[in-house]
């Protein structure tokens, strides 16, 4: 086996380890990716898992490329997206109240994933923009003066840390 060989076995090794973490958020793939992870450990939450899957029995496969392209739109400005964003939420509502502690668990998750996965501006602006439509959301379904749990939007503090070490 020669040294090239090694060295590029040895590089292959290391980036299969570490596959997006020291870069950003790039194109559509690196959503695709994001957003597979998040929604598995979304589906899996107990705290808001029975929201995609008992209530509104979110079909995964279907839901992914309506959501990559919001995700597209919000982070590239290059994907169309023309659905009405609050309309399944304000279902869900109707039959399962979504309250603050709901969103609060969205965001971690959300945060969680993102920083697993990238670091950089596209990185930060797809968590700020993550928790500006939670609180969006919360406010609308419940009302401006819902409660939202407390300072920073009402979100608890990041504790999903097994998102950050989990492989691709």
């Amino acid at each position: 086996m020669s040294a090239a060989r090694e060295t590029r076995e040895t590089r292959d090794a290391r980036v299969t380890r570490e596959p997006h973490a020291a870069r950003d958020i790039r194109d559509r793939a690196d959503l695709d990716v994001l957003l597979r992870r998040f929604y598995t450990e979304a589906f899996a939450d107990p705290l808001i898992g029975p929201f995609f899957t008992e209530v509104a029995g979110t079909d995964l496969e279907a839901h992914l490329p309506g959501i990559t392209d919001f995700w597209e739109r919000a982070l590239f400005r290059t994907a169309s997206y023309g659905r009405d964003a609050f309309a399944p939420h304000a279902a869900l509502q109707a039959v399962r109240p979504l309250t603050a502690a709901h969103f609060g668990r969205w965001v971690q998750l959300w945060r969680a994933t993102v920083d697993g996965l990238h670091a950089g501006p596209r990185a930060e602006r797809a968590k700020a923009q993550g928790e500006r439509i939670a609180l969006a959301l919360l406010r609308r379904l419940a009302g401006p003066d819902a409660p939202t749990g407390g300072g920073d939007g009402g979100f608890v503090p990041l504790a999903a840390l097994r998102l950050r070490t989990a492989a691709v």
